[in-house]
């Protein structure tokens, strides 16, 4: 595959894997902070503090999996490396 290719196509699989965290994120966070009934138009202050809570705890978590992820991945490498070189 050419490398241009592979990099567009790693480009869309990231954007696209943004827009459904963002979407869980949204509809989770409005499932527990928002109550299903509209009393007034606009997000009263214990709802918004709810959202920001919510929001900030859901990136923290989704940034901390990533980084572990990441952290297993390299591990992998690393093992098949020294599989293949004791081979």
């Amino acid at each position: 595959m050419d490398p241009l290719r592979a990099q567009q196509l790693a480009a869309e699989l990231e954007v696209d894997m943004m827009a459904d965290m963002y979407n869980r994120m949204t509809q989770a966070c409005h499932r527990k902070c928002v109550p299903p009934y509209y009393k007034d138009a606009e997000l009263s202050k214990g709802e918004s503090v709810c959202l920001d809570r919510c929001v900030a705890k859901y990136l923290e978590v989704h940034e901390r999996m990533g980084k572990k992820l990441t952290e297993l991945s390299v591990q992998d490498e690393e093992l098949l490396k020294r599989m293949q070189q004791g081979t």
